[in-house]
């Protein structure tokens, strides 16, 4: 599903390039007093980001395809208009067409140690002939620096009310997964995605992975924070506009499943996903919009 997107501003800052990245996919690479970053125009794809001085903190697969009409596997995918498989349409890409298509950069501007990103994309006879054919505009606003921080927003510019579904998928990096453990989430119910419909109660510890993991927590705009011992460090992720938090790791069947990704790479991910998905997608009425909003930060 190509698309094609418009032209990039013509006066980027000195700390903003758009450069051939794998597979000859136009890359923004920015370096920022504060931060750097890597985003893909195919799926306004965040690949990169590190605070000036620290480690990186998104993951990315050595196994992942750079190519059109294929998914970046890490780093921050856009999941839009629909969360997982479209059960009624299963032909329709998973996570919904937003990440298959090339977004354009309309703006590109320093602010004090920050660089803003502004990516685009809109309803196009591509998306209109989906499942899900509806007007739309979604503007998407990367802000690179000591911290990272992604804001999605979405107009129903039709006159029918909408109702759709968003992730912002974040891989974190880390050193061993099954040294690390998240918390934030402690007594909120989830679903277990892998024991079917259903929510489980609460848990009023920490989360540890010892297994697959892939739970939704619906209703919650928690923060939640990721312990990773062997990196020494904490990856802090704050979300506004944001009632569902999914976390995943594949583990060691499913990864050996996937062929973009490596067999044993499990051990170095973990997904934490800023989210309206199921119970708390978001409805919009002609003209509305909304913005989701993911804050990561490193501490440590």
């Amino acid at each position: 599903m190509p698309s094609q997107p418009a032209p990039a501003p013509r006066d980027l800052p000195s700390s903003v390039q758009i450069v051939p990245g794998e597979g000859g996919l136009p890359l923004v690479r920015v370096t920022g007093r504060a931060g750097s970053a890597e985003v893909y125009l195919h799926g306004a794809h965040v690949t990169a980001w590190a605070p000036v001085g620290r480690q990186p903190v998104l993951w990315l697969s050595a196994a992942s395809r750079f190519a059109d009409g294929a998914a970046i596997r890490g780093g921050v995918p856009i999941c839009f208009p629909w969360f997982g498989a479209d059960a009624g349409h299963p032909g329709a890409p998973a996570h919904g067409f937003a990440r298959l298509l090339d977004w354009a950069l309309v703006d590109a501007r320093e602010e004090q140690d920050d660089v803003v990103l502004a990516l685009g994309l809109a309803d196009s006879d591509a998306t209109r002939a989906s499942v899900w054919p509806y007007p739309f505009d979604a503007r998407y606003t990367v802000t690179i620096g000591e911290r990272l921080t992604l804001a999605l927003q979405v107009t129903n510019r039709g006159h029918a009310p909408v109702r759709f579904e968003a992730a912002l998928h974040t891989y974190l990096r880390v050193q061993d997964v099954r040294a690390t453990e998240v918390a934030g989430l402690q007594g909120a119910p989830f679903v277990d995605q892998l024991a079917g419909p259903g929510a489980r109660p609460g848990e009023h510890r920490p989360i540890r992975f010892d297994a697959e993991t892939d739970r939704a927590y619906l209703g919650t705009r928690a923060t939640t924070t990721v312990h990773d011992a062997g990196a020494r460090r904490t990856i802090t992720v704050a979300k506004d506009a944001s009632n569902s938090t999914v976390v995943w790791n594949p583990w060691i069947a499913k990864a050996a499943a996937m062929a973009d990704f490596g067999d044993d790479e499990w051990t170095e991910m973990l997904c934490i996903e800023t989210c309206n998905i199921r119970d708390d997608a978001v409805d919009l009425a002609p003209g509305e919009s909304r913005t989701m909003t993911a804050v990561l930060s490193v501490g440590g």
